[in-house]
């Protein structure tokens, strides 16, 4: 019980965002992107959440292979929307999974995962982004895993790659 109180507020803790904050600050400053990225965090309460072994049903990965010449070609509409629809598939398959745990640590590390997962979410599709809008796809064929830890690997290499890449072409409008 009071593993899961200090997990909650560590959940807590870290979600609030510093209210000087703004959304350019997320294209243009690679250490605020660095600062809002809990997967470490995540990773070391899982290695203390002995429920999460296996998970009941399994979540869909998103894509995170990259052709770099066909990411390149692409417009920054069609790699939002590639990496927006990674992300709305990977919190819908974790807010399933987080409906059949059991409460305790296990319910609360998949929580604090759907709530990031949905930040990130929230900034890619409002960045302000001109051009035509681009019907999303999904670049690869998703797969799904039943462990934990496998999902906030990819997650993570989600938010350091193609994430990382389209700040990256964004960053043109920086001061």
């Amino acid at each position: 019980m009071a593993l899961s109180r200090l997990l909650l507020l560590c959940m807590v803790a870290s979600e609030v965002w510093d209210a000087e904050t703004r959304p350019i600050d997320f294209v243009c400053d690679r250490e605020s992107r660095r600062d809002i990225n809990t997967v470490v965090e995540m990773e070391a309460a899982l290695a203390d959440c002995d429920a999460l072994k296996t998970l009941p049903s399994p979540i869909q990965l998103p894509c995170i292979k990259v052709h770099k010449a066909s990411w390149e070609r692409k417009s920054a509409q069609e790699k939002r929307g590639d990496i927006a629809v990674s992300l709305g598939a990977l919190t819908g398959s974790v807010r399933v999974v987080r409906t059949l745990s059991q409460p305790g640590c296990a319910s609360t590390l998949l929580e604090r995962l759907e709530r990031t997962v949905n930040n990130y979410l929230h900034i890619v599709t409002h960045l302000d982004i001109r051009g035509s809008v681009e019907s999303p796809v999904l670049s690869c064929t998703p797969q799904s895993t039943h462990s934990l830890s496998t999902v906030l690997w990819t997650f993570s290499r989600l938010l350091t790659g193609k994430l990382e890449w389209l700040m990256a072409d964004l960053t043109h409008g920086c001061p």
